[in-house]
């Protein structure tokens, strides 16, 4: 019955004459091909408070982009504000911020599995065993433990500061060396949170710049992380960002890189092989992490200096090594990604929903 009311709404549009290209594309996406497409999901934020966020999905095989993944197959709205998406095993975890909930959907048919409920203002899952993963949280002051086989909260691990300004410490993105689990504090904030997943327990912290935005380790255990500085006028502060390296051994900085402090680099990412990292500073800049030299600009932003919009979002495959870049463009329209060798050799390019942000890769892909 949907379906007829539908195509009776679609049939009225054209025949007033006021059918447009975005409803023709929001009306007309092609099913995904049955079966377990190897590839990867674009996680689409949408806008805030619209309740528009988005999955996309990118065959490696066919290349071909498909939209609207999960709303195609089960008919009900991710949510508001897609943050990013993890996958274990066949359920891909997809971090909803400003709905607070984790959606799980099946990665193989893109049905709705379950939810995690309960968070408030949850960023990334984190996973430690089939029966425990951190969530970390913009505003809750705490990270959020939770079992992802029953969907369920079992714990949190109080991370609050009790500064008197600001609401630290928020927590980010993860990344684990041995059993300590690092977390960066964006908001108003300047720390590398260390929790010890054994006791559930923050053991330590260490200070880089203003607002660490991103984290990645290293195949030599170093964990890289950019600040942004904060901005102008900002209540705490506004200096040039910057990138560090910090050793997950003795959890002490061991070289910074400074930019200009109009500058505002984002968006780490690291190869297959963990011996080169990538970022966004309005082009794509490359770094081989034992290199002494400064990072490298490899793909150059085709967007005036003054823009504020353009290159938002950034991951490499980790089979292929190959470059995803998603563009956000105006933040309002339709966003695109764009897909390069290693070597920044333009191979192709996909519309997607609004926002593209933030990518997950199938664990069966097998490159292309």
């Amino acid at each position: 019955m949907r379906r007829v009311l539908l195509n009776t709404g679609l049939l009225l549009l054209l025949l007033t004459g006021c059918m447009d290209d975005e409803a023709w594309f929001e009306m007309n996406q092609p099913p995904l091909p049955a079966g377990s497409p190897a590839g990867v999901f674009i996680v689409n934020e949408g806008n805030f408070m619209y309740d528009n966020a988005s999955l996309s999905f990118y065959d490696t095989e066919d290349h071909t982009g498909y939209n609207h993944v999960f709303y195609g197959k089960n008919e009900i709205p991710l949510g508001d504000v897609a943050q990013s998406m993890t996958i274990r095993d066949s359920l891909g975890y997809v971090v909803v911020n400003n709905s607070g909930k984790i959606i799980v959907i099946n990665v193989h048919t893109m049905e709705y599995a379950g939810k995690i409920t309960g968070l408030t203002s949850p960023r990334n899952i984190h996973f430690l065993s089939d029966t425990k993963a951190y969530v970390s949280d913009l505003y809750s002051r705490s990270i959020t433990i939770v079992d992802p086989s029953s969907f369920q909260i079992t714990g949190s691990i109080d991370v609050y500061s009790h500064h008197p300004r600001f609401s630290r410490h928020s927590t980010d993105e993860m990344v684990q060396y041995d059993r300590f689990v690092f977390t960066n504090c964006w908001s108003y904030d300047h720390m590398i949170l260390v929790i010890d997943s054994r006791t559930d327990r923050l053991v330590d912290s260490i200070e880089v710049g203003k607002q660490p935005t991103s984290l990645v380790i290293d195949r030599y255990n170093k964990v890289w992380t950019l600040t942004d500085g904060g901005y102008p006028g900002s209540p705490d502060g506004h200096e040039a960002p910057a990138l560090h390296r910090i050793n997950a051994i003795t959890r002490e900085v061991e070289k910074t890189y400074r930019f200009d402090k109009e500058e505002s680099p984002s968006e780490l990412a690291i190869n297959n092989a963990r011996d080169t990292i990538y970022f966004i500073n309005r082009g794509i800049y490359r770094h081989a992490v034992q290199s002494g030299s400064e990072p490298e600009l490899l793909i150059g932003s085709p967007y005036e200096a003054d823009r504020g919009s353009g290159f938002y979002g950034l991951a490499v495959d980790p089979a292929t090594s190959e470059i995803y870049v998603a563009d956000a463009i105006d933040h309002t329209q339709r966003g695109m990604v764009y897909r390069y060798t290693p070597d920044a050799v333009p191979i192709d390019s996909f519309r997607t929903g609004i926002i593209p942000g933030s990518f997950c890769f199938t664990e069966i892909h097998p490159g292309s």
